[in-house]
């Protein structure tokens, strides 16, 4: 008896999480190139690398069409190796048309000189580059709350604000980063969520400011969205 009541509690759960709302799992594909160049000093080189997802937001292994603005100043092979060869300012851009026909690309700028300049670092502690957002109920239940990410020492940490603010009764409620805001199916998984108001933060080794765009939250028994949260 307990177990029937136990399933109906969730199908009406469940039910009322998603109510009348469709979850698109597509997203536009995305191509970043990593591993960017301010000055290369001529006759050297400097290997590209980049990042595709795909139209649910799961990365893919592709080959890029990579382009140069100025062969006199640098060359790109079909792998993404830049050489310099002349002095000047230049763009290298990557580019990939998808299955459907979309077109998606990247692009670096730069500087050829005759040395590489690298900027000396200061005495002073150097900022550090954050992104942030909001996160955002999609549900009737309450969620929500700003963030803010950074990244130090190969460590990124998610900082959910004071005024965050979430339903204690959300079962099984966890947060994930993920490349599409509707499906944790390539996402990471951060950790259960055991804070439901108030300032408290989360950390993540190896995962950098740009390798996903959004926070997800979701009911991990039901597999439903509950919130989400772009970050900028």
């Amino acid at each position: 008896m307990k177990k029937l009541i136990f399933a109906f509690a969730a199908i009406a759960f469940l039910s009322s999480c998603i109510g009348d709302d469709f979850l698109e799992d597509r997203v536009d594909p995305v191509l970043r190139i990593s591993g960017t160049i301010d000055t290369l000093e001529i006759n050297t080189t400097f290997q590209l690398e980049f990042r595709f997802l795909n139209n649910v937001g799961a990365p893919e292994t592709v080959d890029v069409i990579w382009l140069t603005s100025d062969n006199n100043v640098a060359t790109v092979s079909n792998t993404g190796l830049i050489t310099a060869v002349g002095v000047g300012d230049v763009v290298v851009s990557g580019e990939y048309t998808t299955s459907e026909g979309i077109l998606v690309s990247d692009e670096i700028a730069f500087s050829v000189g005759m040395t590489t300049v690298v900027e000396e670092e200061e005495e002073e502690e150097e900022e550090i580059e954050t992104r942030t957002g909001r996160i955002e109920t999609t549900t009737f239940y309450t969620l929500e709350g700003d963030f803010t990410m950074s990244v130090v020492d190969d460590v990124l940490t998610i900082e959910i604000a004071e005024d965050w603010a979430a339903s204690s009764g959300l079962p099984g409620l966890f947060v994930y980063l993920s490349n599409n805001r509707n499906s944790i199916a390539n996402a990471l998984e951060i950790s259960e969520v055991t804070t439901f108001r108030g300032a408290h933060s989360f950390t993540v080794e190896g995962v950098g400011l740009d390798d996903y765009s959004h926070l997800l939250y979701f009911c991990k028994p039901f597999n439903v969205k509950v919130g989400d949260g772009a970050i900028q």
